[in-house]
């Protein structure tokens, strides 16, 4: 990894977020069930509220002291299942498993920086920035193991 800045970190988890709000934004127009629009619109909200934190941190003056890592749990549901491809006919199951899908390509994304990562400071951000992803996989996995699993 070159010689990133903070800053700059943050600017590319905030280009992550928005295109996630922008993935669940796509599937809530493709879906013909007002309760996966419902779902859409609330993990849509989800990612444009991680902007705002984000942005919010970052007009503070961040700085990598200000990242505390906390070791986050995981249920491990996501990976024992396949991802469907985005239809308009989705699942509800089905969208959850996208969520979950997806925080867990994020988390892996920001440990392999966090790996990659030239100071200690830029390590931190990328470990608290997986920490966060992997806290939302958590969410996600939770609703499926309550909800499906817990249904069949």
């Amino acid at each position: 990894m070159n010689q990133t800045t903070i800053n700059e970190i943050i600017e590319f988890a905030i280009a992550r977020e928005e295109d996630a709000a922008a993935f669940y934004r796509e599937l809530k127009t493709m879906s013909r069930f007002q309760e996966n629009v419902e779902l859409l619109a609330e993990l849509e909200a989800m990612e444009e509220e991680h902007i705002r934190i984000l942005r919010d941190l970052q007009a503070k003056g961040l700085k990598s002291t200000d990242f505390e890592v906390q070791k986050i749990s995981s249920l491990s549901i996501a990976d024992y299942l396949v991802e469907a491809p985005p239809a308009p006919d989705m699942s509800y199951q089905d969208i959850l498993i996208v969520a979950m899908k997806k925080e867990q390509k994020a988390v892996d994304l920001y440990q392999e920086l966090a790996e990659q990562a030239l100071s200690e400071g830029q390590k931190k951000v990328f470990t608290r920035l997986a920490a966060e992803e992997a806290k939302h996989k958590l969410h996600f996995e939770r609703i499926y193991d309550l909800e499906i699993l817990k249904e069949n």
